[in-house]
């Protein structure tokens, strides 16, 4: 007994320190591996953020070279964004695998929690649904110009989330997907001809014979007003106090405003004095060339400032330099 005492005393003393030093160095093997996965996640998220980008330009260049004929921008735009989210959303999935979650757990907590993400999340996921919808149906294109939701402007984007609309004093507008598909849509520039309307009153004292012979005079040698459909010129309604009427002419869509203003200064004009001398004429705009149709339509590419750049060429969109 004497002689095992001193062993068991030893023994009871070096225990503690071989426990600690176990646990330091487990706590240290942790903390590297710990620090090496990491690393390691942060450059998986670094290299999923530039991939996305990256992968993003080459699906919006090879829709573009696709449809070469007949570009789609729209369909381009759109095809970039939802690739870019996809791969975003795989990179966080490596990176959570990568720090240890298990993707099996990841996919059970999605399917768990399912109901409640879409409860809450029910505004964006209804404006991707409205995105794809908008994408199918196509009710309006990059560069046209609509109203909706109380809102009109030039579309310069459809992304997977929202619409861009560049209002007429090019103030910047985002309307949601959502908001827009629930919506009526007002397309201004899908068709090429307009009809434009004056509404006109005028007094009984007018001599209204001459003033309708005068006016059909002046609509028949403005070449901007087409003579098929038929223009209109019709008494509309009597009053108490005036006599009522209406011009209807279609005109092609870049004339629209300057046609309507013309008409309404000659039957300003001609209220007061059938035989007076009207104005010249407004000359038609001149149609749109290939390259200014693709140029407004499609969005500006680096490639071709560049190139303009190189040329000494100017956009004719950009303000004047000072």
């Amino acid at each position: 007994m004497q002689t095992n005492a001193p062993k068991e005393v030893e023994q009871a003393v070096r225990n503690p320190i071989t426990l600690d030093e176990n646990l330091v160095r487990k706590a240290v093997d942790m903390f590297g591996t710990f620090a090496v996965n990491l690393l390691v996640a942060v450059l998986i998220l670094a290299v999923t953020f530039w991939l996305a980008k990256t992968m993003s330009g080459v699906v919006r260049r090879a829709l573009t070279r696709v449809q070469r004929h007949h570009p789609d921008p729209t369909l381009a735009s759109f095809g970039a964004s939802l690739t870019r989210y996809l791969v975003i959303f795989v990179g966080i999935i490596a990176v959570l695998q990568q720090l240890g979650v298990q993707t099996t757990s990841i996919l059970a907590v999605l399917g768990a929690a399912s109901l409640a993400v879409g409860l809450a999340l029910q505004g964006t996921l209804s404006n991707v649904a409205a995105g794809v919808m908008l994408l199918i149906f196509r009710p309006y294109r990059v560069g046209d110009t609509i109203e909706t939701s109380t809102r009109k402007g030039v579309v310069k984007s459809l992304d997977l989330f929202v619409t861009e609309l560049a209002m007429g004093d090019n103030t910047k507008v985002i309307v949601p997907n959502g908001k827009v598909f629930g919506d009526v849509i007002l397309n201004f520039t899908h068709y090429p001809r307009h009809r434009s309307d004056a509404i006109w009153k005028v007094p009984y004292k007018t001599d209204i014979q001459a003033m309708l012979t005068a006016l059909n005079a002046r609509i028949s040698s403005d070449p901007r007003i087409r003579k098929d459909p038929k223009p209109v010129v019709e008494i509309t309604a009597m009053s108490e106090a005036f006599i009522e009427g209406a011009v209807r002419a279609w005109t092609a869509r870049e004339d629209e405003g300057s046609v309507k203003s013309d008409l309404l200064l000659a039957i300003r004009i001609l209220s007061e004095n059938p035989e007076a001398d009207l104005p010249p004429l407004t000359p038609p705009a001149p149609k749109p060339t290939a390259a200014e149709r693709s140029r407004r339509r499609h969005p500006i590419s680096l490639r071709g400032l560049a190139r303009d750049r190189i040329s000494g060429r100017r956009d004719p969109r950009s303000p004047p330099k000072a």
